[in-house]
């Protein structure tokens, strides 16, 4: 099944930015190591179980991804194996109706993503690790997730100036290749390339990269970071998550990455309808 994801891609992101409250992505690993549900949806009637259960609950996009990415102790895949964990799966999720995001740094995966039905490419290195990521995105006019990344948390760094530094290059490279402004989200990597203290600065100064004029995305969802504040286990981080999507929506994302979707789009809604009493 080949789709011309240009046909539906460039009206995505218009149409989840229009609310009064962010968009809710829910996050579908089908990997087994995962960080938070390794190995839980790793079948594919599981997978499409808790695809079903994301969009009853209220998720806008299901992010699908086939290998972890998570900072500590994930074993790196072949594109071969992420498309052997996709080809089961991708279909049927497309067929629920919600676009789908191709969580992927090798441009091989996402072209075959976007081909069978994917809309969005979500990108944690930001274009800056496959070379072949901005001319992919760029020839089918498909929204971008730029996310920031590094190889190891530094704690001497100023971490503000570190992501906001590694989205210039990230849009250079995107301005270089074409790659239209009005079809990339920024994401500042909550958890990635750095320390917990780090990622909160990141959350608390949030509305600063408002700067570069584009949607920001925030994944918080049962990051280590919760723990470092009150101990607990991944599955046991949902309170902490909300807190810290509640935040990021204050500081300006328009998008909120979570696994727990039904608690999160009822906080989020619930939030805006408050503020729209003020």
């Amino acid at each position: 099944m080949q789709r011309d994801a240009h046909s539906g891609g460039t009206a995505v992101l218009p149409a989840l930015l229009s609310r009064p409250y962010p968009a809710v992505m829910g996050v579908l690993n089908i990997t087994p190591d995962s960080f938070s549900d390794g190995g839980r949806f790793a079948a594919p009637e599981q997978a499409l179980a808790q695809a079903r259960k994301m969009v009853a609950d209220g998720a806008d996009i299901i992010d699908l991804g086939a290998e972890s990415t998570r900072p500590y102790g994930s074993q790196p895949v072949s594109a071969e194996d992420e498309l052997r964990r996709l080809k089961p799966v991708l279909a049927d999720v497309v067929a629920l109706g919600v676009p789908v995001s191709i969580d992927s740094m090798k441009s091989d995966v996402v072209a075959w993503a976007l081909d069978h039905g994917a809309l969005i490419a979500n990108d944690v290195w930001g274009l800056q690790r496959d070379a072949g990521m901005a001319p992919l995105v760029a020839a089918r006019h498909v929204p971008v997730i730029i996310m920031h990344n590094r190889d190891n948390a530094d704690p001497s760094i100023d971490i503000m100036k570190d992501v906001s530094a590694f989205f210039a290059r990230s849009l250079d490279i995107a301005a270089k290749t074409g790659i239209s402004t009005d079809q990339i989200v920024l994401d500042p990597g909550i958890g990635f390339g750095k320390t917990p203290q780090q990622s909160m600065m990141v959350l608390a100064r949030l509305a600063e990269l408002s700067a570069f004029g584009l949607p920001l995305l925030v994944g918080a969802s049962r990051k280590r970071f919760i723990s470092t504040v009150t101990p607990s286990e991944p599955d046991r981080r949902i309170g902490g998550s909300i807190a810290a999507h509640l935040i990021a929506a204050q500081g300006g994302a328009q998008i909120i990455r979570a696994h727990d979707v039904a608690e999160t789009v009822q906080a989020l809604r619930v939030a805006a309808a408050i503020r729209g009493q003020q």
